[in-house]
C-alpha cells in the first residue's frame, strides 16, 4: 500500500509529511553496517549460553533440595544458593564457613544456624546480649509543698496587660 501512496499526484502536503515521518519512525533505532554484525553475533551467543544454562537448571532443579536426614526422612526445604543444605540445617554441612550454630545460654541451648559477623561468638536475636546501659539516668529530686505553690502577686492580670496610653500601641505590645 505504501507504493501507491508515494506519487505526489494523490497526496496533499500534510499527508505527503506524515508519510516521511512515518518512514523515520520505521527506522528508528535500527542498527546498520558493523553495528548490527556485532548485534547480531552477541544475539547469537546469549541464545547459546542461555540454552545451555536452560538445561542445567532444569536437571540441577531436582537436586536443589536439602540433603540433611531428620528422623530418616529427607528434609524438603530448598536448599541455599551454591550449597547443599537449606538455612536449617546449613551447620550440617562441614565446608562452609559463613554460619555458626548459636550457643544459647546455660538454661536454654540453641542450634540456630547464625550468619557469621564480626563477634567472635554470633547469636540469634533470641539470645542477644545488650552492652551495658551507658546513660543512667538522674534521681528526680522531689519539690517541696512551700516551693511547689507560687505567689499569686508575681502574676499579671488581664487588665494589667492592656496596652497604656501613654506608648504608642507599637511598643505596647
Amino acid at each position: 500500500g505504501s507504493s501507491l501512496l508515494t506519487g505526489p499526484e494523490g497526496l496533499m502536503a500534510k499527508e505527503r509529511e506524515n508519510l516521511k515521518r512515518l518512514k523515520c519512525l520505521r527506522r528508528y533505532r535500527q542498527r546498520y553496517g558493523v553495528e548490527a554484525l556485532l548485534h547480531r553475533q552477541l544475539r547469537e551467543r546469549r541464545v547459546l549460553a542461555t540454552d545451555g544454562a536452560a538445561q542445567q537448571a532444569h536437571t540441577t532443579r531436582s537436586s536443589q533440595r536439602c540433603l540433611a536426614f531428620v528422623d530418616d526422612v529427607r528434609c524438603s526445604n530448598p536448599s541455599l544458593p551454591l550449597t547443599r543444605h537449606c538455612l536449617t540445617h546449613i551447620c550440617q554441612d562441614t565446608n562452609q564457613s559463613l554460619f555458626k550454630p548459636c550457643q544459647g545460654s546455660e538454661e536454654v541451648p540453641c542450634n540456630k544456624p547464625v550468619p557469621v559477623s564480626l563477634s567472635e561468638e554470633p547469636c540469634c536475636p533470641l539470645h542477644l546480649r545488650l552492652p551495658p546501659q551507658m546513660y543512667v539516668p538522674e534521681q528526680v529530686l522531689a519539690v517541696p509543698q512551700e516551693l511547689g505553690a507560687a505567689p499569686t502577686e508575681l502574676y499579671l492580670s488581664a487588665a494589667e496587660l492592656q496596652p497604656s496610653e501613654s506608648l504608642p500601641l507599637e511598643f505596647s505590645d
